[in-house]
């Protein structure tokens, strides 16, 4: 078995602010010039288009949720060219009732 000397130096009160560095150098947080990491409407778009194909569509962060935010905001519901046909030829097909409507009962007060 060897034999170790261990040593411990010992300071006084006044002698160790002369030896020890007692300032919080390490801790003080270096001034670092932050870049502007805001972005315009078009590095938005840009980055949408990036990312298109990787939104869900639905759910938490999703193609859908952008809809419906976006239909909140405009405050109102989007109706696309397809759905705006659709309701055209509905009305269309209700006058062409109520149109039929009126001759099948002008017929009927000649006939009967």
């Amino acid at each position: 078995m060897e034999k170790v000397d261990l040593l411990k130096e010992i300071r006084g009160v006044n002698t160790y602010t002369k030896v020890i560095d007692t300032q919080f150098r390490e801790f003080i947080t270096p001034v670092v010039d932050v870049p502007d990491t805001s972005i315009t409407v078009e590095d938005f778009f840009a980055y949408y288009d990036q990312l298109f194909y990787d939104i869900p569509i639905t759910g938490i962060n999703s193609h859908s949720t952008i809809i419906e935010r976006s239909t909140q905001y405009l405050g109102g519901t989007i109706i696309d060219q397809e759905k705006q046909a659709l309701i055209e030829e509905i009305n269309s097909l209700r006058q062409q009732i109520i149109d039929i409507s009126q001759i099948n009962t002008t017929i009927n007060g000649i006939v009967g």
